[in-house]
């Protein structure tokens, strides 16, 4: 028998592949602590802690406007199956976190999604899970986005940008008056 036939066998490991946005980033370099493109074990009884604090974060944001403690990822096992999963936990006493459209306030957690997008304040940041099997520890993998990673938000237009109608008179003008808006035939004016 050789050595190769002898070896134990090689576990896969879970992979939480995190890619980084903030608008800013170019000027503020916000994401100067932290380790890109090179994986990171963190041991699965660990959280693995964002914020703006390195003596509690392992991830470190380097911003006033980020919390002490932003949020933690926990790794963990789905009872009653061999699926592995994190959970996603707000730790801003001040700022929500949204996961896929989903808020969280303060203290709230859910079940992270094999592939979502993680908001708060100006940072964006996507989350891919890459399965594995190993019961010890989980990768994580950093990566920087060069671009926005949503590309169009569902915002309300703000008055001053409301469509116009043709005569030129805008539909608040009325409001404002306390009077309803009338139609006329073009032929009346």
């Amino acid at each position: 028998m050789t050595s190769f036939e002898e070896a134990e066998t090689e576990e896969t490991v879970t992979c939480l592949h995190l890619t980084f946005y903030h608008p800013c980033q170019a000027e503020k370099m916000m994401f100067r602590c932290l380790n890109f493109c090179k994986r990171e074990q963190v041991r699965a009884d660990e959280a693995a802690k964002f914020g703006r604090d390195s003596s509690v974060c392992r991830y470190n944001l380097m911003d006033t406007r980020v919390s002490r403690v932003q949020f933690s990822l926990h790794f963990f096992r789905k009872l009653h199956t061999s699926e592995y999963c994190f959970e996603i936990k707000n730790l801003s006493k001040k700022t929500k976190l949204t996961v896929n459209q989903t808020e969280l306030g303060y203290l709230n957690k859910i079940d992270l999604p094999w592939k979502c997008i993680i908001c708060f304040g100006d940072y964006q940041i996507l989350a891919e899970i890459q399965e594995g099997e190993s019961l010890d520890y989980f990768e994580t993998h950093l990566h920087l986005a060069e671009a926005p990673i949503l590309q169009e938000r569902c915002l309300p237009c703000p008055p001053s940008l409301q469509p116009v109608p043709e005569n030129g008179i805008s539909p608040s003008f009325f409001l404002s008056q306390g009077k309803s808006p009338t139609e006329i035939d073009e032929n009346e004016l």
